[in-house]
């Protein structure tokens, strides 16, 4: 018998129009049903009654995951996703599938998960913030998230870290003409290209299905703004700017190919490639790199303590801001890759602690 913690999830969604505005909400209760341990809501915009209902059945289910939650009953007054939830129905619709298996995804990560049809008298938690998120929808307002109350941190893992973290969900911008021809790219200001758009556009979309975003950071540099501006669209959130985001003053070989700078600044190239003292002529170092990067965090823990934002730069400050998180030395600048429009996630505890917890996700590039 499992001696995990065990909680029930309530959740509803609504269209007033359906499709029309709409917006989903759930509720983390303990098993007894007399404590509640986290709250989600959240306004989608325009979409259908079944579309909503899934998005509250995902955040739900994520919140459970949160709190450390093992056994899960769900309670749903939506005939249509418990029915194929519990697998008696089959998914017959385009846009239940992919929500369908983002939910089954998730409950695959407890222990058990059991689904139970309610009638909506006896779901007025969640409906009520569903109600809330739909009134904001049609109003298109942003919707402030609800009150945390007897919310559960997670449990220290093996760092011993403690406290609620500051979570920096660190997205790399997407595709430029000078990433395609593999040249050095620092602070010059090239467009993303059609297919960076896209990337942008994708890392929105599976951003957009988080509820907990609180605010959206990005480096001054227009690659990083048009990236940011994608998700901002999708979330609701203003676009706030940090200069010390931005990429590596890559100086004289700004716009050379790696072949390039190394045939024309053979000794400083060599030295470059293992000396993080070293700068690029008329450049910076990656030292120099660092500091700032460690000031944007400390300013980034300060502004928006236990919080989680979207951090959208490039691949030295984002790698790190990993280096910072994993308390490594800089070898980890020359091994460790990362993709344009990749999501990694670095989290900063209040006692000085730090974890990473995803590492070059591209996974949402390919639906």
């Amino acid at each position: 018998m499992s001696t995990g913690l065990r909680v029930v999830v309530e959740a509803d969604g609504g269209s007033r129009g359906n499709p029309g505005p709409a917006g989903y909400g759930a509720v983390v209760l303990s098993a007894d049903r007399s404590e509640v341990l986290a709250e989600r809501r959240l306004a989608l915009g325009v979409a259908t009654n079944n579309v909503a209902e899934y998005r509250g059945l995902i955040a739900g289910l994520t919140a459970a995951g949160e709190v450390g939650a093992r056994v899960v009953q769900v309670r749903m007054d939506s005939k249509l996703v418990v029915e194929q939830m519990s697998g008696r129905w089959k998914v017959k619709h385009p846009d239940m599938i992919p929500l369908n298996r983002e939910a089954a995804t998730l409950a695959r990560g407890f222990e058990s998960v059991s689904y139970e049809w309610i009638p909506r008298n006896q779901n007025s938690h969640a409906d009520r913030l569903a109600n809330e998120a739909m009134d904001a929808a049609a109003a298109g307002e942003v919707l402030a998230p609800p009150e945390k109350v007897a919310e559960k941190p997670a449990a220290p893992g093996w760092t011993g870290a403690v406290g609620e973290p500051t979570r920096l969900l660190l997205l790399r911008h997407g595709q430029t003409p000078l990433s395609v021809e593999r040249r050095y790219s620092g602070r010059g200001n090239p467009a993303l290209t059609e297919l960076g758009e896209r990337q942008a556009a994708a890392a929105a979309r599976y951003l957009g299905r988080r509820d907990d975003i609180a605010a959206i950071v990005s480096s001054p540099l227009g690659r990083a703004q048009q990236t940011a501006g994608a998700v901002a669209d999708t979330v609701g959130l203003e676009v706030s700017t940090l200069d010390d985001l931005t990429e590596t003053d890559f100086g004289d070989w700004e716009g050379l190919t790696f072949k390039e700078a190394s045939e024309k600044y053979p000794d400083v190239h060599q030295k470059w490639r293992g000396d993080t003292s070293v700068a690029a002529p008329s450049g910076e170092s990656f030292d120099a790199v660092l500091q700032r990067v460690t000031a944007a965090r400390d300013k980034l823990i300060a502004s928006y303590s236990g919080s989680t934002i979207v951090v959208v730069s490039h691949v030295t400050p984002i790698k790190m801001l990993l280096q910072l998180a994993l308390d490594v030395g800089p070898s980890l600048l020359y091994r460790l890759h990362l993709d344009l429009a990749s999501l990694s996630i670095a989290e900063f505890y209040p006692d000085g602690g730090a974890s990473v917890r995803l590492v070059n996700n591209t996974s949402y590039l390919d639906q």
